[in-house]
């Protein structure tokens, strides 16, 4: 047990380890949403979005967190307004905007002479740098996030997947997109300090594409999905404190390596049932 308590001797390793845990539950909870909609690209797109926030905040001197979050709300409500009753599909808006906020983005840090050194952890994340106020912050963040999802839980379920129940019942189905799409955004800002914009777009996906392999309901999908994303979060760090790799990496492969086991699983179970 000596290997298991040896890392949790740094107080570091401990706001990491939680920071992780909360980070994983909460992407793999939200990750069902892009996964089950079919909006993979979204993830990838609002996670690389938020860049010109995080320049602007930069060159301003402001918190870069706050930038990222203003920008990916700000993206995310275009997108929404962009495909609004179909006039765009969502797909072809998050292109659009993927592609100017991220050349808005690169323009802005190109601009600055020190970028390379000061913006790494934000593209590739830096766990083990969790300070009390930023642990603060993303428990905040995460469970006002999770406590909208529980509340909102039939509605988003109901404007997903049955579009004209959602009418028949007169949802405010633009209302309740859009608030997907904000919290989809502010889950990419949360996930920043552990993963970084880099891999971020994998932690929504992964857990939740290795949930769908196992179960088809979204509430015990997101139950399976919040357990991956937070057993992989903790497996990810040790491999990180032992094999000293970069930890969001560790944690994405971790995931990574659970979806392999779930689709070798359903291949053998699929040709078994089969045979």
């Amino acid at each position: 047990m000596t290997w298991v308590l040896e890392p949790l001797a740094y107080q570091f390793m401990q706001r990491g380890l939680l920071a992780s845990v909360i980070v994983g539950v909460l992407c793999a909870v939200m990750g069902t949403y892009v996964v089950l909609r079919g909006m993979a690209f979204l993830g990838d797109a609002m996670a690389h979005a938020i860049l010109p926030g995080v320049a602007i905040a930069y060159i301003f001197r402001g918190d870069l967190l706050i930038g990222a979050g203003v920008a990916a709300v700000v993206v995310a409500l275009i997108i929404g307004l962009f495909s609004r009753e179909g006039v765009v599909k969502e797909d072809t808006a998050i292109g659009i905007m993927f592609a100017a906020a991220l050349s808005l983005g690169v323009a802005l840090i190109s601009s600055m002479q020190t970028y390379a050194v000061d913006l790494s952890h934000i593209l590739f994340g830096d766990v083990l740098g969790v300070s009390k106020t930023d642990l603060w912050l993303i428990a905040g963040l995460s469970l006002a996030i999770l406590l909208t999802v529980v509340l909102l839980f039939k509605p988003f379920l109901v404007i997903s997947f049955d579009p004209v129940l959602a009418a028949t019942l007169r949802l405010p189905a633009e209302l309740l997109r859009n608030l997907m799409l904000v919290l989809l955004a502010l889950t990419v800002v949360v996930s920043l300090q552990t993963v970084g914009v880099s891999l971020a777009a994998a932690m929504l996906v992964t857990p939740a594409a290795t949930a769908y392999l196992l179960t088809r309901r979204l509430l015990p999908m997101m139950l399976v999905s919040a357990s991956i994303g937070a057993v992989s979060s903790v497996i990810g760090l040790y491999f990180s404190y032992y094999l000293n790799i970069v930890s969001g990496s560790a944690i994405v492969l971790t995931a990574t390596l659970f979806f392999l086991l779930a689709f070798g699983w359903k291949r053998l179970h699929g040709n078994s049932t089969n045979g």
